[in-house]
């Protein structure tokens, strides 16, 4: 709705993963930079944690981007799944042929016979578990099992768990202590600094096609990353309704009023924040559309 106002080809907000939206700031490249020395180390699990909204979704999906040739990948987005169900759900990310009514024997036969052609061909396989804090503890298990698969040289399957600080509660327990023994590269990904927060919303909009020279005020960027907390997720939620806020009066920069009234209808005392309210919502698209009509 306010692409062509702002002079951008896309929204520069949105919150689908979009690896060309990448920041390079100093955490996001620390741990994707960590994630592929792991990889290409080859040995256990690697961990990646951080608070709902950090990111790491995004950095998944940019790391398996960034993987050579060499490296084959499997990605389970939801893996709250039982363990055959879930080995299940890597032999078909993996294009293992199964009969209809395999048993479990069957299944990591034919998911270690596929390793192995896949190392035959120099190809290394890597599993990646987004929300890994919902894998259940008998899964989890499993899944250690799995990395038993190997050859004289290495290790045939390497796992990557993405998770909320919850996964480390978990991986605390005794029963899977030696799955925690096994994690030999961890990164905890944190909140974006006041700094970074500045130049993350300047690589959104230039990645978005912005060409002028400040479309958020001082004002508003330090309004942004006080309601935000350096949230990335906060940050594209508020900047977005900012933006449409801005757009409906017919401004051509967004102010601090406009982050402050998007940040009234994000987030509640104690930086917890909330859906969408459909109420704002609706105020925010009236005022845009009545602009419109004005025009």
């Amino acid at each position: 709705m306010y692409q062509a106002h702002f002079g951008l080809r896309e929204p520069p907000f949105g919150l689908t993963p979009d690896t060309s939206f990448f920041f390079n700031g100093p955490q996001s490249q620390k741990a994707l930079n960590t994630l592929l020395v792991a990889a290409r180390n080859g040995e256990g699990f690697i961990k990646i944690t951080g608070e709902v909204g950090t990111g790491k979704t995004f950095l998944c999906r940019k790391f398996m981007q960034s993987l050579g040739d060499d490296f084959v990948t499997a990605y389970i987005p939801n893996p709250n799944l039982p363990p055959r169900s879930l080995i299940l759900a890597l032999a078909d990310d993996l294009d293992v042929l199964l009969e209809k009514d395999a048993d479990q024997h069957q299944l990591l036969k034919g998911i270690n016979l596929r390793l192995l052609n896949l190392a035959a061909q120099g190809k290394r396989v890597l599993l990646c578990l987004d929300e890994a804090q919902a894998i259940p503890v008998d899964s989890l298990e499993a899944l250690r099992l799995l990395t038993n698969l190997e050859t004289e040289k290495r290790k045939l399957l390497q796992i990557v768990l993405f998770g909320q600080p919850e996964l480390d509660a978990k991986l605390a327990l005794p029963e899977i202590r030696q799955l925690a023994q096994r994690i030999t590269f961890h990164y905890h990904l944190g909140p974006l600094s006041r700094d970074d927060l500045d130049f993350y919303v300047a690589h959104r909009l230039r990645v978005a096609g912005f060409s002028g020279a400040r479309l958020f005020s001082r004002g508003a960027l330090a309004r942004l990353y006080a309601a935000s907390g350096g949230i990335p997720r906060l940050v594209n939620i508020m900047s977005h309704k900012a933006l449409m806020l801005a757009y409906g009066e017919g401004k051509q920069q967004v102010s601090r009023r406009h982050v402050a009234l998007a940040a009234s209808d994000t987030v509640a005392a104690g930086r917890r924040w909330w859906p969408w309210l459909a109420g704002a919502v609706v105020l925010t698209v009236g005022t845009a559309v009545a602009w419109i009509l004005l025009k």
